[in-house]
């Protein structure tokens, strides 16, 4: 999962028109939202071998046709990808439990092979089949391209760091072209309809085809919003739902990317006070010499880089390490090597769909400002505020080039239905920073009950080593109880 997670973590840290007569018919057409109920129910799911080699045998794969437009079920089709690990003994099986890994962008095929081999524990690999699928634009569901070049791959998605409000103006430019790109590119017919939603309606569909009249969820990072999203269009269909590193209630919105620069700020110091513990890296005999260290690396490689390292990639580097607790030891490293001009290996492209999709997905959820002058007054704000990241989180992204008219409104979560969420979150999480977690959690009322854990990175369950917070999300996934008010969990030694 590691592996995984960092994946997607270094899609955050390296990183068009459509005719406005089109564009309006869409908005108008959709103004009272898709029908979240077809029906018609879907063909059951053929299982067989998976496509693509697994850390599980036991995993099985099939496809799925769902509509493109839940507005006109029966037109345009698109595949979604679904694996099964069924229950290890069926006699105990209550129900099948959905996941995600995050993104937006993220593959989820394999994901219930890379929980179990995380040791998800065996109640609950006994208590359910663990459903993984690729959403919609997906890896092998049907996918989604923005024709980006190897430079635009290697470049990521993240905005170069801006120390002036000319750095946001050229910035500005290369957007707009990513964002013509993703809006001429062969699959731009997919571009209105590749939001959360619409991949909550899937998740819908899946459950029908399991042939199951509601499902349990486990999503972590995005797929926390993915998850608010489909109990709070589904709540009826809702069993039991564990949002892991939780994004605020908007989603992956302007306000969640914004927010990304106060994330670094909360976790910076647990490496702060770690590399101060450790004389041998030579970056600082106290946590103040260390965050020292970070701005003077950065300045020196903004001015000259060091194998292609520059100050923009050196935060993202760090930013990224920053995500697990066991690699701070790489990044103290990272960061002694950089120091004496050692050149680092070079990072593996991004693969352009998990760009692409990323792309498709954050800019069709929510819009986002059109105006330059607006960027260079977030970046000037979040330099100040969080000076680690904020010129980077503050910048322009393609979204504020993507179509003025959606298809249909954000879904606003709310505190209406089954009282069956359970939120567990890290205080000091980087990618999803708690103050984002506390507004989903009033958002959902009594719906929710929230976990927090005295510990930094992100992801609690189940790769952390936290029992108490362990322990409190398989009881609620295998008995349902769920803690009769919110927790706050300690900080445990690691052993």
């Amino acid at each position: 999962m590691h592996s995984k997670t960092l994946s997607l973590a270094l899609a955050l840290a390296l990183t068009l028109t459509v005719s406005a007569v089109a564009a309006t018919a869409l908005a108008e057409t959709w103004a009272a939202g898709p029908p979240d109920t077809l029906t018609a129910a879907p063909d059951s799911l053929q299982w067989g071998p998976c496509p693509q080699k697994t850390d599980s045998s036991r995993l099985e794969c099939a496809t799925l046709d769902v509509p493109l437009d839940y507005r006109n079920p029966d037109g345009r089709q698109i595949e979604i990808a679904v694996s099964r690990l069924a229950s290890t003994d069926p006699a105990k099986r209550r129900g099948v439990l959905l996941t995600n890994p995050g993104g937006p962008g993220g593959a989820g095929l394999d994901y219930p092979a890379l929980l179990a081999a995380a040791r998800l524990p065996k109640d609950v690999l006994d208590s359910y089949d663990v459903i993984g699928f690729d959403p919609r634009g997906v890896g092998r569901s049907t996918p989604v391209t923005c024709d980006l070049t190897p430079q635009q791959q290697a470049r990521g998605n993240f905005p170069p760091y801006t120390h002036t409000a000319a750095d946001v103006a050229r910035e500005a430019k290369y957007a707009q072209t990513i964002a013509r790109q993703c809006a001429t590119s062969r699959t731009a017919w997919m571009l209105p309809y590749t939001t959360t939603a619409n991949t909550a309606r899937d998740m819908d569909r899946i459950r029908a085809a399991l042939g199951e009249p509601k499902v349990s969820y486990f999503g972590t990072s995005y797929g926390t919003s993915l998850g608010a999203v489909y109990t709070t269009m589904f709540p009826e269909r809702s069993d039991r739902f564990v949002l892991d590193s939780n994004m605020g209630p908007g989603g992956y919105d302007l306000a969640n990317f914004r927010l990304l620069g106060r994330g670094m700020e909360d976790r910076f110091p647990d490496f702060a006070a770690f590399a101060a513990a450790h004389p041998e890296y030579g970056l600082g005999a106290t946590p103040k010499q260390v965050t020292a260290k970070f701005f003077e690396l950065a300045k020196r490689l903004d001015a000259k880089p060091v194998g292609g390292i520059d100050g923009t990639l050196f935060r993202g580097v760090t930013f990224d390490r920053l995500y697990v607790e066991g690699l701070m030891p790489a990044l103290a490293g990272e960061w002694r090597s950089l120091d004496k001009g050692t050149p680092l290996p070079a990072p593996p492209p991004l693969s352009e769909n998990l760009l692409a999709s990323h792309f498709y997905v954050i800019c069709g959820d929510t819009r986002w400002p059109g105006e330059v002058r607006e960027y260079q007054r977030n970046a000037a704000i979040d330099r100040l505020k969080y000076p680690m990241l904020g010129g980077s989180t503050g910048s322009i992204k393609p979204c504020a080039y993507w179509p003025d008219k959606r298809v249909e409104p954000p879904v606003l979560i709310g505190d209406r239905g089954p009282s069956n969420v359970l939120m567990v979150q890290n205080e000091r999480d980087p990618g999803t920073p708690l103050a984002g977690a506390e507004k989903l959690r009033q958002a959902f009322g009594e719906r929710a009950r929230m976990v927090t854990v005295d510990q930094g990175g992100h992801g609690v369950y189940p790769f952390g080593g936290n029992r108490c917070a362990n322990s409190t999300v398989t009881r609620f996934l295998t008995t349902g109880q769920r803690p009769a008010e919110d927790l706050a969990c300690a900080a445990e030694r690691s052993e």
